[in-house]
């Protein structure tokens, strides 16, 4: 009787001390992942001005500097489709560092053209490159958002809004990261050229890879994959319908930010490095209010009866933003540019929210054992939003200017509105039945 009365208390410490190394290790993956797709962003940031500010000065028109960068929002799509299916299949970890071996291929692949080739040649090697690109930062993005939900759960605990704080948090951080890679972006092309830039970047990559590589569990997130197409398409109505406004919402800030803010900034009399220095101060202030959402939205036990609502006024909020800032532009004497700068400030904090919530609300609709399959649907959705806006950047500010841009913003912003209306309150997943009436 004693022995027993002793082996109890052993026993008990023994699981605290599995379940205390357990909980180290989820946040020790969770800050792993965040660092690297840290590192990811901050040159991703640095290519788009790269790119757009290398060929403006070459001369090429708006529809044509939005089309260079058409192939690396489409490939997104199906690298994200593909890439949540492949993480589920071979771990989180293998298909992070095939995202991170990609773009610094993309980078030495870039890296090659010359502005004295002929221009056909020269804008569909770019758009290759950048094809390659695009499939390189869906991957690792699919990857590592996958791998919150993955590492909140080995955090273990049942925590209250810790999935939201962590989504926030990292959203927040790496939007912040892309802003100073705006700004990197415009210094490395005045201090080094655009090629010697391509190769810097993909030097620090390949460290960001060792590290990766040395540090996080290669099987981490792996589990049963879809086994049919119609499986892997079979997704729950939450999953579906948040993909839906998500396409909508990411369509809304890219038909005006992609192609027409810079142009119209840099045609008001604004240099490359103030155009640059803006985008990324954007970018970061937009990256803080992402980490911060948390604070600002109630939270409810279950993860949704609050979320989902604030989710409906944010959008709401949201779509008011490019009506007012025409209607500024079209009936008061202010500067022009200055509108647009305040307006896009007050835009970018109401669409944080919106992004941190939707990115949240699709881990909360999600099926634990194929999380990876889920994310990666949603943000092939995410790639389809910023395809169709990159693509009406170009061509509504060469028809109609900013306000065109703006209209465009407005219309898909009430399309994303109307699809929250229709987001459950429940999440309820694929196969079990309706509760009976």
């Amino acid at each position: 009787m004693p022995a027993a009365w002793w082996t109890l208390p052993a026993t008990s410490n023994a699981w605290g001390c599995e379940m205390a190394a357990s909980s180290s290790a989820g946040l020790r993956n969770y800050a792993i992942v965040t660092a690297a797709y840290w590192g990811f962003t901050l040159t991703d940031g640095a290519l788009r001005m790269l790119v757009l500010f290398t060929f403006f000065k070459l001369g090429y028109s708006p529809f044509t500097l939005a089309f260079l960068f058409l192939l690396y929002e489409a490939a997104g799509i199906g690298a994200n489709f593909i890439g949540g299916w492949l993480a589920a299949r071979f771990g989180i970890t293998r298909m992070l560092t095939v995202g991170l071996t990609t773009q610094i291929a993309g980078f030495l692949l870039l890296s090659a053209m010359s502005p004295t080739w002929e221009t056909a040649v020269l804008v569909a090697w770019v758009v290759a490159a950048q094809g390659v690109c695009g499939v390189a930062k869906d991957l690792t993005k699919t990857a590592s958002k996958s791998a919150i939900k993955v590492t909140e759960a080995e955090a273990k605990g049942n925590a209250e809004g810790r999935l939201f704080r962590w989504v926030a948090w990292f959203t927040g951080s790496k939007n912040a990261m892309k802003g100073f890679g705006f700004f990197l972006g415009g210094v490395l092309l005045e201090a080094f050229g655009f090629r010697l830039s391509l190769w810097l970047m993909a030097a620090v990559l390949a460290l960001v890879l060792l590290g990766v590589l040395l540090s996080l569990p290669p099987m981490m997130g792996k589990a049963k994959a879809s086994s049919s197409a119609r499986e892997l398409f079979g997704k729950s109505r939450g999953v579906n319908l948040l993909a839906a406004a998500r396409v909508a919402l990411f369509g809304a800030r890219d038909v005006w930010f992609v192609v027409g803010v810079p142009v119209f900034l840099y045609g008001m009399g604004w240099t490359f490095p103030m155009v640059g220095g803006f985008l990324a101060l954007w970018t970061i202030g937009y990256g803080i209010v992402q980490a911060s959402a948390p604070a600002v939205v109630s939270r409810s036990p279950d993860g949704l009866s609050k979320e989902v609502p604030a989710a409906r006024w944010w959008a709401l909020g949201l779509a008011l933003v490019p009506v007012a800032i025409a209607v500024l532009l079209a009936v008061t004497p202010l500067r022009p540019d200055i509108i647009v700068v305040i307006g896009l400030a007050i835009f970018g904090a109401a669409f944080a929210v919106n992004s941190s919530l939707h990115s949240y609300l699709i881990l909360a609709y999600a099926g634990s054992e194929k999380a990876a399959e889920d994310v990666g649907f949603y943000y092939a959705a995410n790639a389809a939003g910023r395809f169709i806006g990159t693509l009406l950047s170009g061509l509504l500010y060469q028809v109609g200017g900013i306000y065109a841009c703006l209209g465009g913003s407005a219309l898909m912003l009430a399309v994303c509105f109307g699809t929250t209306l229709l987001l459950p309150l429940h999440s309820q997943p694929m196969g079990t039945p309706a509760p009976s009436r």
